[in-house]
């Protein structure tokens, strides 16, 4: 491989930073999703644990710790939002199918989320060692530049002055 220059390890720099900011994002995203399972798993378990009977005095979860109590006659339907804010009234077992079904496509969502952040995290880890290994190529022709242009007498004062220019002047990947 040939040592990439400065730009070339400005434009890796660069890359990665975007990269750190897509993944970040996917990130959020799967949080998210994982926050909308959650919330589909605690109403499919309160619908689950309805007697198909109905029930009297029923605690019904609101959310934030409010519940309300309420009479569930035997053949009571639930309104279901079936997409694009469109609701409605489905029998419970109809219900308790679509949250199901819900909930293995956000698993299949997330997986597939889980899975590109795997393989964009691999790629960032393989692009800052790029960058690394390019930074450390460069600092080695530095040097070897250095010792051919310079008589061995002066090999040791130029190293110590060579260690108080280098500072400010290494690529780092925030270049």
């Amino acid at each position: 491989m040939n040592t990439p220059d400065k730009t070339e390890l400005q434009k890796i720099a660069q890359q990665v930073e975007i990269s750190r900011e897509r993944l970040q994002a996917m990130e959020q995203q799967i949080k998210r999703l994982e926050d909308v399972k959650l919330e589909q798993n605690l109403a499919l378990q309160t619908l689950i644990t309805i007697p198909k009977d109905g029930a009297n005095g029923i605690m019904i979860p609101l959310g934030s710790g409010v519940q309300i109590l309420a009479d569930i006659p035997k053949n009571a339907d639930v309104v279901v939002d079936i997409g694009s804010r469109v609701q409605a009234e489905k029998t419970r077992e109809e219900a308790i199918i679509i949250l199901q079904n819900r909930n293995e496509e956000l698993n299949g969502i997330i997986d597939k989320l889980k899975n590109e952040f795997n393989v964009l995290e691999q790629y960032i880890v393989s692009l800052a060692h790029q960058f690394t290994a390019g930074v450390e190529n460069i600092q080695e022709d530095a040097d070897k530049n250095i010792e051919k242009e310079q008589p061995n007498e002066n090999k040791n004062k130029i190293k110590s002055n060579k260690r108080r220019r280098k500072r400010g002047t290494e690529l780092t990947l925030d270049d």
